[in-house]
């Protein structure tokens, strides 16, 4: 992929404007990660979370029934 140089204009409030092309690529949509590397600063796409991919990832001893989300909590508090 080569790289693409592109010239923009920081207005009075700090702001930029990303090139729409970039912005398609991405599909991120309304935010972006900033980060600060020296003297440069990189600008990345910031993907949506796919929360069910941490689905059965923890496994808990519980002797609480699941239905009641109190017991559940104060089960799990005292480990």
């Amino acid at each position: 992929m080569p790289l693409r140089l592109v010239i923009r204009k920081i207005d009075g409030r700090g702001r930029i404007v990303i090139p729409a092309e970039w912005r398609k690529k991405w599909r991120c949509g309304t935010q972006v990660i900033l980060r600060s590397r020296g003297e440069s600063v990189e600008i990345l796409p910031r993907e949506k979370a796919s929360l069910t991919a941490f689905f059965d990832r923890v496994e808990f001893d519980v002797k609480a029934d699941l239905s009641d989300w109190h017991a559940l909590r104060r089960d799990l508090r005292k480990k």
